[in-house]
């Protein structure tokens, strides 16, 4: 997919727009419209898409700080398309996670959440995120609340089938590890803090 830098997008408006005046000075009206007309159709793609795809690109390069500063450069994130507005959120979720800053992820994380996606495979990379978070938090029926509104999904991605398959491992042996705790104690073999018998001495 063809990203036009915004600074690249900004130099183009305002050189269209300057030489469509220009043209129309001097010429005429059909001279200068269509470099006006181009220059509006990158202004309007703007505030629609943002900077969302350069900044999806410096995140695949782990250049988090320029992620962010290309996020900046987003005049209104309430105005952009809704897939443009969910990825926004998105990455900045994904920037704070990277960060180690959990509640910050999380935040933007739930708000893109909220927001109508175009595929199931957006939705599910959401909710596999916010599954993550909730079981590294130890708050497992929220993760498993997640986990579940994964499960509705059709996914067709398979870098997140495979995310989910490690998932559902880590969920499933996080349930035999407290199954097998809850049968140690209820036998008496294992009490964690507990104190061993020693055997009678004959």
């Amino acid at each position: 997919m063809f990203v036009i830098h915004p600074y690249l997008r900004f130099a183009l408006i305002a050189a269209l727009t300057a030489g469509g005046v220009a043209l129309w000075s001097f010429f005429g009206f059909w001279y200068g419209i269509w470099f006006l007309l181009i220059a509006i159709v990158l202004l309007v793609g703007y505030f629609i898409l943002g900077t969302i795809g350069p900044a999806a690109k410096a995140i695949q390069t782990s250049d988090f700080d320029k992620a962010e500063q290309l996020l900046k450069l987003t005049f209104k994130p309430n105005w952009l398309y809704s897939a443009n507005k969910a990825y926004y959120y998105i990455l900045k979720g994904t920037i704070a996670l990277a960060r180690k800053d959990t509640e910050e992820g999380e935040k933007w994380l739930k708000i893109a959440e909220q927001i109508k996606l175009p595929s199931d495979n957006e939705r599910a990379m959401i909710q596999l995120q916010l599954a993550t978070i909730a079981a590294n938090k130890q708050k497992w029926n929220q993760a498993q609340i997640h986990y579940k509104n994964l499960k509705m999904l059709k996914i067709t991605d398979a870098n997140i089938k495979e995310q989910m398959k490690q998932f559902e491992a880590a969920f499933e042996n996080r349930g035999q590890a407290k199954a097998a705790i809850r049968m140690g104690s209820q036998s008496g073999m294992f009490q964690p803090g507990g104190k061993r018998r020693r055997p009678k001495m004959r």
